[in-house]
């Protein structure tokens, strides 16, 4: 123990440190030298390959495993960017057909307004011509068509027979249109409502 020149409780030495050595708090581990560090860090990769160490034969297999796997990642992203692409395609495919069919309902709701429309005409009301004429040509510029094959050849797909006649002695050219009874029409080609018709032979 040493004592000071004043007075007060007295304080006790502490360790003896050499010089230039890290200090360590009591209870702490002994610390690491910088020196025993970089020993262990060696002591660590001791063994391992370096580039020196490789046969070009070793570097020639690894560059054809990297270009393998780097093959394999490029399919599978070619791969993955062509279902993204049909995915698309078939998205869009069926907004399409979505809306066309929502078109499609309400030409079928236009089309008793256009026969009434032919009717009114057909017993004379020819002030109606004008709105009738209007309706179907603005709804052409769209995609409507009117389907009206009177002396054209039936056709089952276009056209409903609800009457027949026989054909005339030696007319062997199959069944015609013989009268059309109620307009048909089309919407971008395809048959929204068949013609009905009279159908010779």
């Amino acid at each position: 123990m040493t004592s000071g020149g004043t007075d007060g409780p007295e304080v006790p030495d502490g360790p003896d440190v050499p010089e230039g050595e890290p200090f360590a708090e009591p209870g702490e581990p002994d610390p690491v030298s910088e020196q025993e560090l970089i020993d262990e860090l060696e002591a660590q990769f001791e063994g391992s390959p370096t580039s020196a160490d490789l046969s070009v034969e070793d570097l020639v297999a690894g560059l054809e495993q990297v270009t393998v796997e780097r093959d394999q990642y490029l399919d599978s992203l070619r791969r993955l960017q062509a279902e993204f692409e049909n995915y698309r395609k078939a998205v869009a495919k069926r907004e399409v057909e979505a809306r066309e069919r929502a078109n499609e309902g309400l030409i079928r709701e236009i089309l008793p307004v256009l026969d009434a429309c032919d009717g009114a005409i057909s017993n004379g009301a020819t002030d109606v011509a004008p709105i009738h004429k209007a309706l179907l040509d603005s709804l052409t510029k769209q995609g409507l068509e009117r389907l009206d094959p009177a002396d054209e050849p039936f056709d089952p797909d276009r056209d409903e027979a609800v009457m027949h006649e026989p054909a005339e002695d030696g007319d062997d050219s199959g069944p015609i249109v013989a009268e059309v009874l109620r307009a048909g029409y089309s919407w971008k080609g395809r048959v929204v409502r068949p013609v009905m018709v009279k159908v010779r032979g």
